[in-house]
This record gives structure tokens, C-alpha cells and sequence, in this order.
């Protein structure tokens, strides 16, 4: 069976060419409503699916995104790239999502290859260690938005959250409720956002003249973070609170918590630095330092769009406030 073509449904509803092309491309002022439902049936009857890769090389333009995510198992990439596709649905765009293992050659890999499928543009979670190939970027004026990780030597569009403020205000709740044995696991210091986070909880605890015991400062895979809480917790002063860094961290300590028969809050106040799902429902509730993951992704995106359509926008850095959600589970050491 011959493969219908734009001619076919032209002449089978009675226009031209170029109008078909015209509610293809959905510039429908410049049709009747009359004309439109004709082009749409024929389209229905004969089956007609446009050729959308002539069209794009034609128009010089994909109508596709790039979205690299550093770790698509954190709940907060998770809801981000949600907010990133629906924004795209909305302004007829779509978008690719790949996952970089928070691994630098994987990271390149992938911006090289969506480069070569020619999408539009990119927003990217960076490892930070591509510095060149962001740099190229910005250099040849390509479309990109750099998500939740600062990078100081790119000059381009960021969209950060409050990391340091966020970390003092959880470690200063804690200080209020009687802790000053106060821990925080993160994994490794390779990124902006772990290493901001430690620096609000050093700020807080100088902030109210307690000393930095750094036994309580925990860096470490996530395979490993069982390990590390276990020697942490034969030491002289475990720690009676606990601010887990991310999501991931947190599944570890709650795990090790309840495998060494340690409750929360009773023995240890627990925070996680993160959007984690159902924390309302846990047993206790769950004391969260939340971002607005929706909103960063919709302005990440509105910023890329506006780049890919020639439009004004700025090459600053967009920083939005967390949320402490206070729960149970950091109440008043007894």
C-alpha cells in the first residue's frame, strides 16, 4: 500500500498543499473552521501521519529537549522532570530523558548524542566535571539550563535552591530541641548542593558557639553509609540527631535506625533534606526540608524555551526557597 502523502490529503480535502502544512504546523489563522475540520477527517480517513523529520529539517527545529539527570532515583529529579514534560506537552514540545549515573562520561555521552539527534535544547543536573563541554556551549550560543547544581566558571542559566539557609535552619531546630550532638550524612562532596549543605550545618553550629566535631560529618557512598553510622555509634557521644542529606541517604539511616533497634525521636531526631514521598505517613511523621521541585522545573523550562525561540531572557542564577515541614520525628530531646 502506497504511503499517503500531504498531496493526498490536500486534494482529498479540497485545499492546497500549503495549507495542509499550515494546520500540520497549527498556525490556524490562517484557515476557516470549515477548513480545518476537512483537513482533519482526511487526515483520519487516509491515515496520514506527517513526516516529521522532513519537517524539522526544514524548519531547522526538533520541537525536542534533552533533559540529563544526574540520579533519576531521587524522588525531587523525579518530580522535577514531571514538571519539565508537562510544561513541554503544554507548548508542543517533548522530552528525552537520560540518566547520568553521576557519572562525568556518561554525562558527556549523552550531551554529544542528543547534540547529533539535534534537539533544541538541554537542561542538565551536571556532574560538575565537563567543564569544557559546558563551556562549548555556552560558547556556540546552544540552548541550555543548568538544573539544582551550581557551577561558578559557567556563565548560563541556573536553577538552584537554598541549600546552605535550608541546612542551618534544620540544625538549628535541632539546637532548640536540646541537640548538640548533631550529625550529617551526605554522599560523596563531588557536587555544589552536598557541599552547601554542609556548609549551613557548620554555619549553624558556629552560629550558637557549638564546637564542630568533624566524627559527625559523614561523606560516603550510599552502600557505605551503614557502615559509617555503625562506627559513629560505638564512639564515646553518638549522635542523638541526625540530618540526612538526600533521599537516598535517609532510606540508609532510617534502615540502620531500625535495624540496631534505635527509635526516632526517642533516640535519635531524624531530618532528610529532600521530597520524600509519603513522609506524613511515616511512623512518626517525618520532619522534611522540602524544594519546589514543580516550579523549578517549569521555569528551567520556560528559560530553555525562550533561548531556542530567540527570546529575551537572562543568563543569571534563579534560587528558590525550601520548605522545613516540621514533624514528629525532630521533636524536643527527652
Amino acid at each position: 500500500m502506497a504511503k499517503v502523502t500531504m498531496a493526498d490529503v490536500a486534494k482529498y480535502a479540497g485545499v492546497s498543499k500549503s495549507t495542509v502544512s499550515q494546520y500540520i504546523n497549527k498556525r490556524y489563522e490562517y484557515m476557516g473552521e470549515d477548513t480545518r475540520k476537512k483537513i482533519k477527517g482526511a487526515i483520519e480517513e487516509l491515515g496520514y501521519h506527517p513526516n516529521y523529520i522532513a519537517r524539522s529539517l526544514k524548519q531547522k527545529k526538533t520541537s525536542m529537549i534533552g533533559i540529563i539527570v544526574a540520579d533519576i532515583v531521587h524522588r525531587f529529579s523525579t518530580e522535577i522532570c514531571r514538571s519539565i514534560e508537562d510544561y513541554c506537552f503544554e507548548h508542543d514540545y517533548q522530552a528525552i530523558i537520560c540518566n547520568a549515573d553521576n557519572n562525568p562520561t556518561k554525562e558527556k555521552t549523552y550531551i554529544e548524542t542528543l547534540r547529533a539527534k539535534q534537539v533544541d535544547g538541554l537542561i542538565i543536573f551536571p556532574t560538575g566535571q565537563n567543564i569544557d563541554v559546558y563551556a562549548k556551549m555556552i560558547e556556540e550560543d546552544y540552548p541550555v539550563v543548568f538544573m539544582d547544581r551550581e557551577i561558578p566558571e559557567i556563565d548560563a542559566p541556573f536553577i538552584l535552591s537554598t541549600n546552605v539557609e535550608s541546612s542551618f535552619q534544620a540544625v538549628k531546630l535541632f539546637l532548640e530541641n536540646g541537640h548538640t550532638n548533631i550529625a550529617i550524612l551526605t554522599q560523596p562532596l563531588t557536587i555544589s548542593t552536598r557541599k552547601e549543605r554542609i556548609e549551613g550545618y557548620k554555619k549553624a553550629l558556629q552560629t550558637f558557639s557549638i564546637d564542630i566535631c568533624n566524627d559527625y560529618i559523614i561523606s560516603s557512598e550510599i552502600a557505605n553509609v551503614k557502615t559509617e553510622l555503625s562506627q559513629l555509634f560505638e564512639k564515646e557521644n553518638p549522635p542523638t540527631a541526625i540530618l540526612a542529606g538526600n533521599d537516598l541517604v535517609f532510606l540508609e539511616t532510617l534502615a540502620f535506625l531500625q535495624e540496631n533497634q534505635l527509635r526516632v525521636p526517642e533516640d535519635v531526631s531524624l531530618i532528610v533534606f529532600d521530597n520524600f514521598p509519603f513522609a506524613h505517613l511515616s511512623n512518626p511523621p517525618m520532619t522534611m526540608i522540602a524544594q519546589p521541585a514543580f516550579e523549578m522545573g517549569r521555569k528551567a523550562t520556560e528559560i530553555l524555551l525562550k533561548q531556542i525561540n530567540k527570546d529575551h531572557y537572562e543568563a543569571e542564577k534563579i534560587i528558590y526557597p525550601c520548605e522545613l515541614i516540621v514533624r514528629q520525628s525532630s521533636i524536643k530531646k527527652l
